[in-house]
């Protein structure tokens, strides 16, 4: 049973020491505005914050049980989406009449700051960011008992881009393949559809809307977006992007926390089957087996979400390797990078990203956001920190 496997005393006083610094170190780098940035130093990130990496970093520290570092992330997020009220008005308008939406008049997938478009150019179509705040900030709220009131505005705004464009392909979580319909997009989406429909923080229209579409997600992935042949024993399990064989280390988040496909049934089992088949070396989860970037580590983030899964189904053994793999990949202050190059799957490309952007991003808050996800899951946040 899962509350029957503990761990030693030594990790669970390491893991404990780690999540302090985590909070410790997300906090401290918050822009005041309440973004949080994705990695401080990594020239590629330095000056953005995504809304996927916030919005899991803000479920973490929220479970910490620092309430306000996650209203002003929530803040920054409504406040940003708001004032893109006009835009996504006349974007879903276009939709609706039939014009051709170019890609680059997408939301951005990253903001400055100050909640600004960036000058670089990036890879900018992705809903998931969007389906994943929604998710969070409604999680966060229904924690701590808030009113969503607080950040109305910009749920309205998120909610009528997803229902307009949800079906469009856009890039994957990796921004990568933006000719495709990725199925941890899908289920980022559908999260956070549901968890509007379910706060009723729309008006009764709105949410109608949101509830249909939530339902066309799952229609369209019970019958698209599943294969046989990478778990044990060939059950279907679910696929990188519709029509793929091949999985996604994001894949398990359409089971925990997307709620996408039911924790415990047959589909969520296989799915965690072939993704820890696949990907899943020693308590170290690759993202994708193509993957080249810097050679194609190992992620402590996808680490957590797999351990996240696993605890929510009921095998801690399981959750405590990867919580354990990912603390012992902390650098000795206690950063925790992007990924690591124990296990690379493409090795000889290593060098060619380390020549573009030297070292792996170190720290990446995602990644403490979602040690201190999984953390709490198992129960080993300090005492008096957590929910």
């Amino acid at each position: 049973m899962l509350e029957t496997i503990t761990p030693s005393q030594a990790d669970a006083d390491r893991i404990r020491a780690l999540a302090r610094h985590s909070h410790h170190l997300i906090t401290s780098l918050q822009d005041p505005g309440g973004a949080f940035p994705a990695s401080p130093t990594f020239p590629a990130y330095r000056g953005y914050a995504w809304l996927r990496d916030g919005s899991f970093t803000a479920e973490g520290v929220s479970r910490y049980g620092d309430v306000a570092s996650a209203d002003r992330f929530h803040d920054w997020v409504a406040r940003t989406l708001a004032a893109r009220s006009d835009e996504v008005a006349a974007l879903v308008r276009d939709r609706a009449e039939g014009r051709a939406i170019p890609v680059e008049r997408m939301l951005p997938t990253r903001f400055t700051f100050d909640g600004a478009n960036g000058s670089d150019l990036w890879w900018e179509f992705q809903t998931d960011g969007y389906g994943t705040w929604l998710w969070s900030v409604v999680a966060h709220a229904g924690r701590h008992g808030l009113p969503l009131d607080r950040w109305r505005d910009g749920i309205a705004v998120a909610t009528a881009y997803l229902v307009a464009f949800w079906d469009l392909p856009c890039y994957d979580w990796w921004e990568e393949h933006v000719e495709q319909q990725h199925v941890s997009t899908l289920g980022a989406v559908y999260a956070g559809l549901v968890g509007v429909v379910d706060a009723q923080v729309l008006p009764g229209p709105e949410t109608d809307e949101a509830g249909a579409v939530a339902e066309s997600i799952r229609s369209l992935v019970r019958t698209r977006a599943t294969t046989t042949g990478r778990a044990p024993g060939g059950a279907p399990h679910l696929v990188k992007w519709l029509g793929a064989t091949a999985v996604d280390g994001s894949l398990p988040a359409c089971i925990v926390p997307f709620g996408l496909v039911e924790p415990g049934s047959a589909l969520a089992t296989a799915t965690v089957a072939a993704v820890r088949a696949d990907l899943d070396v020693c308590g170290g989860v690759h993202r994708f087996w193509a993957d080249v970037f810097y050679g194609g580590g190992q992620w402590p983030l996808l680490s957590c979400l797999l351990g996240w899964n696993l605890a929510a189904a009921g095998d801690r053994e399981g959750a405590l390797v990867h919580l354990i793999w990912a603390a012992d990949q902390a650098a000795p202050f206690g950063d925790l990078p992007e990924q690591v190059a124990h296990h690379l799957l493409h090795p000889e490309l290593l060098e060619e990203w380390v020549d573009r952007w030297g070292p792996v991003a170190t720290p990446l808050l995602w990644s403490h956001g979602m040690f201190l996800i999984l953390a709490d899951e198992l129960g080993l946040l300090p005492e008096g920190t957590a929910r």
